[in-house]
């Protein structure tokens, strides 16, 4: 009776793990009763669309909201082993982009390490991309790199899409 509660008892533990996994959770080496949630950490907000005049630079807001708990990087990061959040406009879009301004990070102390001092960004920020449009409609499929992070571990390095329907006339 005694080896077929282990066994049981096993196997719930085996079922519950397996559970987590495809929940897509992954947990923290430094602490074993916390968890990073596998979801994007980042989120696109908007816009959706915008009315640009062909030709001549605009400027675009690209609000994004972090997870809470997490940070990322800033665009200039204060180490070069840190990856620093961009954004990019790939070729053939009919969209160029110009130039970014990313808002300035905000300067943070890790719990483990307080003497260390990063430049991150949390909660909501937004980016001012300055584009140029050739004449028509395009679905541009623009591209957010970061790296996300709590307290005691960071997040594999992630790019996500961030869609933009632009009318240029």
């Amino acid at each position: 009776m005694v080896e077929m509660r282990k066994l049981l008892l096993a196997a719930a533990a085996v079922l519950l793990f397996g559970a987590c996994a495809a929940q897509g959770q992954v947990f923290s080496s430094g602490s074993p009763n916390r968890a990073i949630a596998k979801v994007d950490p980042v989120q696109y907000m908007f816009p959706a669309q915008v009315s640009v005049t062909a030709g001549k630079q605009s400027t675009v807001g690209l609000h994004f909201r972090i997870a809470p708990g997490l940070h990322i990087n800033s665009h200039t990061p204060r180490d070069e082993f840190l990856i620093p959040t961009t954004f990019t406009i790939p070729d053939g879009s009919g969209v160029r982009l110009d130039s970014a301004i990313y808002p300035a990070g905000v300067v943070m102390a890790l719990q483990a390490d307080p003497a260390t001092k990063l430049s991150v960004y949390t909660g909501e920020f937004t980016i001012q991309a300055r584009i140029v449009a050739t004449p028509g409609n395009h679905a541009v499929e623009g591209k957010l790199r970061y790296q996300a992070c709590d307290q005691s571990q960071c997040l594999p390095p992630k790019t996500i899409t961030v869609a933009i329907d632009v009318m240029a006339k």
